[in-house]
């Protein structure tokens, strides 16, 4: 092999037999209406396409949504002609947005970029490839049309096709989302941080992947709302791999360290690879939002994958537990767990959260009646922004200033 093919951008100058393609939401009139509306209860088909190729990035944006927009709208992607979906997410978690709440990221697969305040940019980087048929479909189970204020979805799925078929030995991409409302508190010490209790089994841990088949998975995004209060990230991490009975194959220290923080982050951050990119509060009470992307460590199995953490050490922690696992393997998957009713995938939205939303729409009503002029229109939605945040009691000072 010549040296120059080992170069880390040489799909970059290589010829090749690929062709470029994109699904969007472009106005087939020739307007300037590039969007689409998707109703309640309604499901659109975002990408169909028939021969071999590979998906290579996924964006949409929302410009005035509903939070629980983000959330109500199912992401399904179907390779090759299955009738079960390889991946089952909401639209907001398939793009690491923990409890539907907006946080800027830069990361290796996903990036979640500013707009006008009340609009982003998701992105996602993860290859997908098939061999005889694509089709990704969102679903939206919300009582209004998608995207609240403006029920308008923005999408762009870019993907190559090529004239011969995949390598026998490509594995399909899967993602699925978990829940688990509340986890159980095991042992005579509930949410107390640091206790004496053992656990020699995992038999009781939050479980965000359970899949058979030969593959890899490559990320994992994980949400906790804790109720119970104080420092709950004793839980170590347990990836049971083929088969593992008791020690699993790997076995973790902490639930900071899978996410690559120090002892006990506060302070929320995010990187390529890793990050707390949502920390509600400084004394860890709330919402909290981690993702991990194995890129350089994809954990690979032959037979089987059961990815596991503890909540709290030994289990003994009561709280909310909500993931996305993210993973290649080979064709069929299992069957994935059943979505919950819509009502109970919603996330915690807090106290003050109906009284903002009012708030909100009722300034957005006022800046439409101000129309042509648009100053209103962007004054709200730079007002926003800290409403998608999740920061309602921000929203209303901003408000009533």
């Amino acid at each position: 092999m010549h040296p120059l093919l080992e170069h880390p951008l040489h799909h970059l100058f290589t010829r090749t037999a690929a062709r470029s393609r994109r699904a969007s939401s472009w106005d087939r009139s020739g307007g300037n209406h590039d969007f689409i509306t998707v109703g309640p209860d309604q499901t659109a088909t975002l990408l169909e396409h028939e021969g071999s190729g590979c998906v290579t990035h996924f964006y949409c944006a929302l410009a005035y949504p509903e939070i629980t927009d983000y959330r109500d709208a199912i992401v399904r992607c179907f390779w090759d002609g299955e009738t079960t979906p390889s991946v089952e997410v909401p639209l907001g978690d398939f793009f690491a947005l923990a409890h539907s709440r907006i946080r800027n990221l830069r990361s290796y697969f996903v990036s979640v970029n500013p707009g006008l305040g009340a609009s982003h940019g998701l992105n996602a980087y993860f290859p997908m490839p098939f061999t005889h048929s694509a089709r990704i479909t969102l679903e939206h189970r919300g009582e209004a049309p998608l995207g609240g204020l403006f029920p308008a979805l923005w999408f762009h799925i870019d993907y190559e096709t090529y004239e011969a078929p995949l390598p026998e030995d490509t594995l399909r991409f899967h993602a699925q989302w978990r829940q688990q409302c509340p986890t159980v508190a095991v042992g005579p010490k509930p949410n107390v941080q640091l206790h004496d209790g053992v656990n020699l089994s995992g038999i009781d841990n939050y479980v965000a992947l359970d899949a058979t088949g030969n593959g890899q998975m490559v990320g994992l995004h994980l949400q906790i709302n804790n109720r119970a209060g104080g420092w709950y990230g004793e839980g170590d991490d347990m990836v049971f791999i083929d088969g593992d009975v008791w020690p699993p194959s790997i076995h973790g220290t902490g639930t900071e360290e899978i996410f690559g923080g120090g002892a006990c982050p506060s302070t929320e951050y995010a990187g390529l690879y890793h990050g707390f990119h949502l920390i509600e509060s400084p004394d860890y009470s709330g919402l909290v939002g981690a993702y991990r992307w194995y890129v350089q460590d994809p954990i690979r199995f032959q037979k089987s994958i059961r990815w596991t953490v503890e909540h709290g050490h030994a289990n003994n922690f009561a709280n909310d537990y909500t993931s996305v696992a993210y993973w290649y393997q080979s064709e069929p998957h299992g069957v994935f767990p059943v979505l919950p009713e819509r009502d109970a995938m919603r996330p915690a939205l807090g106290p003050l959260y109906e009284e903002a939303r009012a708030a909100l729409r009722s300034a957005f009503a006022a800046a439409l009646a101000e129309l042509p002029s648009q100053d209103g229109i962007y004054r709200v939605a730079r007002v926003a922004e800290s409403f998608y945040l999740g920061r309602f009691e921000a929203t209303l000072q901003r408000l009533r200033s």
